[in-house]
């Protein structure tokens, strides 16, 4: 059975254009990578929980920050390639990148080195206008730039 996670699609207006806000993951294995690697700030959801509880959760775990007030907008689900599915939802509002505290994860590195090391789990984040968001965000979840 597949995984499944939740997160949000931040959005707002700048200069009369919508801008995303999409998250860069952490680690060695995303460190070079970049089109295609991004993504909307998500988690994976527990036994029973509710998709929009897990996307505030995790969205404050990657960020460091509350989200920001308002209602969400639901964008639907998207399958990604090794299958996990993804719910996502929309909220229009604002953050800065530059304040960015995610939340880390400890990893064997380099493998089978016997040493661990701890990685954020999101190593930046950034606005993206919709035509440069579609290059660089997971190719799945491009649909949910064009639900928003």
């Amino acid at each position: 059975m597949p995984t499944t996670s939740a997160g949000i699609l931040l959005w707002r207006r700048r200069a009369g254009r919508v801008e995303v806000l999409l998250v860069h993951p952490g680690g060695p294995f995303w460190a070079r990578k970049d089109e295609g690697a991004w993504s909307i700030p998500k988690g994976e959801l527990g036994p029973g929980e509710a998709p929009r509880e897990r996307a505030r959760v995790e969205f404050e775990e990657e960020l460091g920050a509350p989200l920001p007030e308002g209602p969400l907008a639901e964008l639907g689900e998207v399958r990604q390639s090794g299958g996990k599915v993804v719910v996502g939802f929309a909220r229009e509002g604002d953050f800065d990148p530059e304040t960015l505290r995610s939340n880390t994860f400890e990893l064997e590195w380099p493998p089978r080195s016997g040493r661990r090391q701890q990685f954020p789990e999101v190593d930046r984040a950034e606005w993206f206008a919709i035509a440069a968001a579609r290059r660089r965000i997971n190719p799945a979840q491009a649909a949910f730039l064009d639900r928003l």
